[in-house]
């Protein structure tokens, strides 16, 4: 036998996809389990041609599932973002679209038991500690996929996953603005810096030269704009605390415009190193909590709601993504509550996942 098999779903979160793993099933030391999951991946190839990855930052992504030791969750959720063209794995940031397929996986391997008609899943998210409570559809004693919810950057419609993200100010910093303030100016151009589920830089995109409507295709086409985006991304994380951000794709960067499409907001999402082609899940949250905050990049651009709770709506390439919001505004200032969204997933196929031995002998 000359290839180690591996047990994995293969699984559709929201607007991304990739390989659900039982945590047990996978190497304990981060430098093996780096190599295992490039090999799954097929990472180091534009095309992923030798793996299971399709050729996307958002086709790369890996969830590692385990039955958890606080008391506060039932699943741990430990996220890898593996890269296309290098053979490098980042575990610092999770991801909230691959998180929608998290609640549906672990009943699926068997790791949460069926509650009733919806199995409410409490999970961990490993590489932030933040909690999320999913609401996956059970009825008959199975997860269901079928259904009408419809997401923009998915076709068809499937069944509604609530996602409940509690606690999500300062994710990594601890603090809504690391900086200290709700805008820095770098190399000339004011950027918000806010914490709030994935740390993030935003800009207004009229400031770096576009409009904020463009194609994915459009921005990821534009190397000048890339390059003057990383230069400014790796002094906000300095900034923020991170230090040298030049291999770790936190943060992540926004640019945000006036709405066009009947939103709230438009925004252009950035992995960093390439356009999401809709909108990161933790990310809409980020965006939603700079549009509220007073004294942002946002502030001026567009006429946020004032009125608690609410319905956000970011313009993404592809449509649209409401954010469920809870904040207030009081005499000691702006205090983000709570965020919320309803997703879809889908299980796409099961087996094993193949791996040379010579990377891992199980």
């Amino acid at each position: 036998m000359t290839q180690t098999a591996i047990p994995f779903l293969f699984m559709r979160g929201g607007t991304s996809r990739g390989p659900y793993f039982n945590r047990a099933d996978l190497p304990d030391d981060r430098e093996t389990l780096a190599e295992v999951l490039c090999s799954a991946v097929g990472a180091g190839n534009p095309r992923n041609i030798d793996g299971l990855g399709g050729g996307n930052a958002v086709t790369t992504k890996v969830a590692m599932l385990s039955v958890s030791e606080d008391p506060a969750a039932d699943i741990d959720y430990f996220f890898a973002q593996v890269a296309v063209e290098d053979r490098q794995v980042d575990f610092s940031p999770t991801c909230g679209n691959i998180l929608v397929g998290v609640g549906p996986a672990a009943i699926e391997m068997g790791l949460v038991p069926v509650t009733g008609d919806v199995t409410r899943v409490r999970i961990r998210a490993v590489n932030t500690g933040a909690l999320v409570e999913a609401e996956v559809q059970t009825p008959g004693g199975h997860v269901v996929y079928d259904g009408d919810t419809a997401i923009d950057g998915v076709p068809g419609s499937a069944a509604p996953i609530p996602l409940n993200f509690m606690e999500v100010v300062g994710s990594r910093t601890g603090k809504l603005f690391p900086t200290g303030q709700p805008i820095d100016v770098i190399d000339g151009i004011e950027v918000s810096c806010v914490d709030v589920a994935m740390p993030m830089m935003m800009a207004r995109a009229a400031d770096l030269g576009i409009t904020g409507y463009e194609s994915q295709t459009e921005l990821d086409e534009n190397t000048a704009l890339f390059a003057r985006i990383e230069a400014l991304r790796l002094e906000a994380g300095k900034r923020m605390g991170f230090g040298d951000v030049t291999k770790s794709v936190v943060p992540k960067v926004g640019l945000i415009a006036a709405p066009a499409q009947g939103g709230d907001m438009a925004a252009r999402y950035f992995m960093p190193w390439t356009t999401h082609p809709t909108l990161a899940v933790t990310g809409s949250q980020c965006l939603a909590a700079c549009a509220l905050a007073p004294g942002t990049v946002a502030e001026g651009l567009i006429d946020p709601p004032t009125a608690s709770p609410a319905t956000f709506r970011i313009e993404h390439p592809m449509g649209l993504m409401d954010v469920r919001v809870q904040f207030e505004n009081g005499p000691e200032g702006f205090d983000f509550v709570s965020a919320g969204v309803t997703r879809t997933a889908r299980l796409l196929a099961r087996g094993d996942v193949m791996i040379p031995r010579a990377i891992w002998a199980g």
